[in-house]
């Protein structure tokens, strides 16, 4: 009788455990969300967005930033942050319109493309 006793209450504070931690998940869960958000809603306000971002090294960085009316590329490294150009709308509307210009591969055609390199297997 004892020993059903104790095994009862084990099983119910393993079952308290899974309730707690289950609470704090979906509590962590529904904080995340609100701090992104948050977070996102800042960031959309400002005068500042980057509009496009090329990585060119290992934390080297080419960007173009819209400040304000004007477009600004820039190359973040590590402890440094320098222009490298100034761009009008008109210039970056032209570059997009090039990149758009371009149509997308499916991965099905890159990876057929990639097996007419190698030779087929002879049974």
């Amino acid at each position: 009788m004892i020993l059903l006793s104790t095994s009862f209450q084990s099983l119910i504070q393993l079952v308290g455990v899974l309730i707690i931690f289950l609470f704090v998940l979906i509590i962590t869960y529904f904080t995340a969300k609100w701090v992104g958000g948050f977070q996102k809603a800042q960031m959309s306000r400002g005068n500042l967005s980057v509009v496009e971002t090329v990585r060119i090294a290992n934390n080297k960085y080419i960007q173009i930033v819209k400040v304000g009316d004007v477009y600004l590329v820039i190359a973040v490294g590590k402890d440094e942050v320098t222009k490298l150009a100034e761009l009008s709308e008109d210039q970056l509307s032209y570059l997009q319109s090039e990149d758009s210009g371009r149509t997308q591969e499916s991965f099905q055609d890159i990876l057929n493309k990639l097996k007419e390199h190698f030779p087929k297997k002879q049974d």
